[in-house]
């Protein structure tokens, strides 16, 4: 008797084992920190979603010194998350990254300027200093400058480019006349600092026919020819989706969720919980297909940069279907 209960409890534990076995790894690697701008992803993974599509998901924080398309053609990272612009350029540049979800549908991205600055529309920006973010997050920047006609190497014909960190401290010192914004943070950093919304006027890039695609999931295009990749990806973007759907559903529980998973300890409840609720508003209406009109009024943004496009050349499998059509 007592060997037949073992023998039993063997076989449990050897199926046990082999449950865990059949988990799938995955890494991704994060655009920023740890914050509401990547709740779904930690919703899905606290919750279960990910567990239940029998993948072990990694996430990886990123920073200012981290380039997710440099992380994932050095083998750090199997998924990215990236903007387009950045995508696109890492891809002509020689890194082949294709998009295979896009989970937000709206781009968050701002110039935010003071009043006292004499600005009121974009025909007041030569002579100015603006505050821009490099490392990949330039590009639309460059894109509506040439679109302008206004050039970015200063004097009063143009506009002087301060390299931003990514803070606002120079349009609270002075030391910009408007700096880089994002809907669901720098802004209120701004705001949460003293400066009143009356006394700032924001340009959203979607409002100035600069808008480019923000957030997607992008992986490398060699990767797309094994089989066993692309299921596994398709379990990732659903199990992701569905965080994101409960994110949306749960705004509050989401952003305590990221801030359970905030090593660094820097993020309030106050913030992220606001951040929440922008973020929100970039994702609602997404399935996690890109649509190729986006897709292409990206690429049109990128290539109308006068003589220094942001790309040379409309992108080939640049994005594809097959892991979200699997997903759904």
């Amino acid at each position: 008797m007592k060997i037949a209960k073992l023998g039993l409890l063997s076989v449990a534990l050897f199926g046990t084992a082999v449950t865990a076995q059949a988990a799938d790894d995955v890494t991704l690697q994060l655009k920023w920190v740890t914050q509401a701008q990547f709740a779904g992803y930690y919703v899905a993974q606290d919750k279960g979603f990910y567990e239940e599509a029998d993948l072990n998901v990694t996430i990886k924080p990123g920073g200012p010194d981290i380039a997710p398309p440099q992380v994932i053609a050095g083998g750090g990272a199997d998924v990215i998350v990236d903007w387009m612009p950045s995508a696109l350029a890492s891809r002509e540049k020689g890194v082949p990254l294709v998009n295979i979800a896009q989970p937000f549908k709206s781009s968050g991205m701002m110039l935010t300027c003071r009043k006292d600055s004499g600005i009121t529309s974009p025909a007041d920006f030569p002579g100015k200093t603006l505050g821009v973010w490099f490392f990949g997050n330039e590009y639309p920047f460059l894109s509506w400058m040439s679109q302008l006609g206004i050039d970015t190497n200063g004097g009063d014909e143009g506009v002087t480019v301060l390299k931003q960190g990514f803070n606002v401290d120079p349009i609270l010192q002075k030391q910009a006349d408007c700096v880089s914004t994002m809907t669901y943070n720098e802004y209120w950093q701004i705001i949460d600092a003293g400066i009143t919304p009356d006394e700032l006027l924001v340009f959203k890039y979607e409002e100035q026919g600069v808008s480019t695609m923000e957030d997607g999931l992008y992986v490398l295009e060699e990767n797309l020819a094994d089989e066993a990749f692309v299921d596994k990806m398709a379990r990732f973007v659903a199990a992701s989706m569905k965080g994101w759907e409960y994110a949306r559903a749960n705004p509050d529980e989401a952003a305590d969720i990221v801030l359970d998973n905030d090593a660094s300890g820097a993020q309030t409840e106050k913030h992220q919980r606001r951040m929440m609720e922008e973020i929100n508003k970039l994702t609602e209406g997404s399935d996690g297909k890109l649509d190729p009109a986006d897709y292409e009024r990206t690429v049109q943004t990128l290539l109308s940069g006068g003589s220094d496009p942001v790309i040379s050349e409309a992108p080939t499998g640049a994005w594809s279907h097959a892991v979200i059509d699997k997903a759904m």
